[in-house]
């Protein structure tokens, strides 16, 4: 159903597609449809549940006395598999929620969302609320840029634009005459 919706969207636009046409394009019912998806706008978020267990997975899982940009780091690079198995579904959804106000407006809070899922599990490393917050923001703006990088170059690998994103973060914060 993701791709036969993606396929509509992309030639009818996400407002003039329905939930009917995404079904009948998919070879479904209109019911089973909504079984799987509460709204057409779900389709393009979809996954999410998956994103999150596997960051909260990561992060519980990296040793202790790893620094926390490290963690996130090391958590970013762990879900790298999964995001490239996507990525025929994530390159044209990102092109059809760009185009619509009401999604971007769902992105961000799906972004939050993760956003809070990352805080929670650095909070549970022992790290403050407020901090965790922070860090959780700030790297999932590094993994934004990656995928940014990402898909304006279908050639490179997202590991390696994963890594440029926290090379150029680096720079950013290493204090002017030290390197």
């Amino acid at each position: 159903m993701i791709i036969a919706a993606l396929e509509l969207f992309t030639q009818n636009g996400f407002d003039q597609t329905t939930a009917a046409q995404i079904a009948a394009r998919a070879g479904v019912t209109e019911r089973t449809f909504f079984r799987h998806f509460p709204d057409k706008r779900e389709v393009l978020f979809v996954g999410q549940e998956i994103l999150s267990a596997a960051l909260t997975e990561s992060i519980r899982q990296a040793p202790a006395d790893l620094p926390q940009i490290a963690v996130l780091r090391r958590a970013f690079a762990d879900v790298t598999p999964l995001l490239e198995d996507n990525r025929r579904f994530s390159e044209p959804r990102q092109h059809i929620i760009a185009a619509n106000p009401a999604l971007i407006e769902r992105e961000v809070a799906k972004h939050a969302a993760l956003a809070g899922v990352v805080a929670g599990a650095l909070q549970k490393r022992g790290i403050a609320p407020a901090r965790a917050a922070f860090a959780a923001q700030a790297g999932l703006a590094v993994l934004g840029h990656a995928l940014d990088l990402w898909f304006a170059n279908a050639a490179r690998p997202l590991d390696q634009c994963l890594a440029e994103a926290f090379e150029e973060l680096d720079l950013f914060v290493t204090p002017v005459g030290r390197s």
